[in-house]
């Protein structure tokens, strides 16, 4: 069923709209410490997208980059690194790894060239036709404030719907952004989830034909979202009420939708969690410190997840039961290793809840007991605890 549409809650570009109404994912390129241009222009892919965006967005001195290669996904596998859940009603959908003919990215020079090669895409292939049923597939290993996001879409069949879509600055199933195409009502369009409910509707009649690849951009600054259909900018939209300033990107359909996605690219503004400025701070208070790390209980509360350490390169790494039961219990944890020792503790907001673990590495000692550990990393810990009132002052 179509939604209604509302104009109300967003600040809209006028010019673009007719009808306005308010495995890590097999990582082929994590580039870090591009500038502007380089980071939107080493794709290739869909310059003139990657132009558009250049110019209506200064991206900041250090970008990173990822690009979606499902190629090395086994086929009829869901890609690693990624979470199916669902909003609304029914069962997550069933996204899998398949081939299918996709017109290649440059215009081939040999005029008798094939048109179409097989590659390897995701697909939605669920057929729920509950109607308030969205299906969507997170990208799991990084949290994004500013992005611009590529990908092609083609919508195969379905009933009831015929949609795909990007989601974005996702918090939670129920609190996300998305922008989505409908190849049945024929239009584009952007709205907020808030609390599983659905917002007002942004966004322009335009033919989305099934059974053809389309190309989508969308990008995010500060507030502002735009995003560019098959070469043309269609929607601009801020969101001036309680906007999501970060989030994870994930992919959407609606109902019975079965969609595929390829060739799918992500330039963005790599997100620091403020607790990451903590670590960063103690370090350089405490040099003698072997490591240190906070984990935090994610979407899922049987894997902790590691949101700021010394190595950043460790940073969303997934944690073990020591961090699960010193947040979910707050009882504390010593370690003795031949060179190091290892304390647990946990954070606590201004209730007194735990709603953290701070991970304190040290150099051992000839004598070392457990009661010196602890009195070795209780100020670090202390200093932190100061420092914030909530959990959401350690990881927005």
């Amino acid at each position: 069923m179509e939604e209604r549409e509302f104009r109300r809650g967003y600040i809209v570009g006028s010019v673009k709209l007719r009808r306005q109404v308010s495995w890590p994912a097999q990582k082929l390129s994590r580039r870090k410490n591009l500038s502007a241009g380089a980071a939107l222009l080493a794709s290739g892919h869909m310059r003139n997208d990657f132009l558009w965006a250049l110019a209506l967005l200064a991206w900041p001195a250090v970008a990173a980059e990822y690009k979606f290669d499902f190629a090395e996904v086994r086929e009829n596998q869901t890609p690693p690194g990624f979470r199916s859940v669902v909003t609304g009603a029914g069962k997550p959908g069933d996204w899998r790894v398949i081939m299918d003919e996709v017109p290649p990215l440059l215009q081939a020079l040999n005029p008798r060239a094939p048109a179409v090669a097989k590659q390897a895409v995701l697909a939605q292939l669920s057929q729920d036709p509950t109607d308030e049923h969205f299906p969507l597939l997170i990208y799991e290993d990084q949290i994004i404030s500013d992005f611009t996001l590529t990908t092609r879409f083609k919508t195969v069949k379905g009933v009831e719907e015929r949609m795909a879509g990007i989601a974005f600055r996702i918090q939670n199933p129920t609190n996300y952004y998305v922008v989505r195409a409908s190849s049945l009502g024929n239009n584009l369009r952007f709205y907020k989830v808030s609390n599983g409910q659905r917002g007002p509707l942004v966004g322009p009649d335009v033919p989305v034909p099934s059974g053809v690849w389309h190309d989508l951009t969308v990008e995010c600054k500060g507030n502002t979202i735009r995003c560019r259909f098959n070469g043309k900018d269609l929607i601009t939209a801020t969101d001036k009420i309680n906007p999501f300033t970060n989030g994870k990107i994930g992919f959407w359909t609606k109902s019975d939708s079965v969609s595929y996605f390829a060739d799918a690219r992500l330039v963005y503004k790599p997100h620091e969690a403020p607790a990451q400025g903590l670590v960063r701070d103690m370090l350089n208070k405490y040099p003698r410190l072997l490591g240190l790390q906070v984990y935090v209980l994610g979407d899922d509360p049987q894997a902790p997840r590691l949101v700021a350490s010394k190595n950043t390169n460790e940073v969303n790494r997934v944690g073990g039961k020591v961090e699960q039961d010193v947040i979910q219990q707050g009882t504390p944890y010593y370690g003795n290793e031949k060179d190091f020792v290892s304390v647990v503790l946990p954070l606590r907001d201004r209730n007194g809840d735990s709603v953290a673990a701070v991970r304190v590495i040290m150099k051992t000692f000839a004598g070392q007991t457990e009661q010196n550990a602890f009195a070795r990393a209780m100020p670090v810990v202390r200093e932190i605890q100061g420092r914030f009132s909530t959990l959401q002052d350690l990881v927005q």
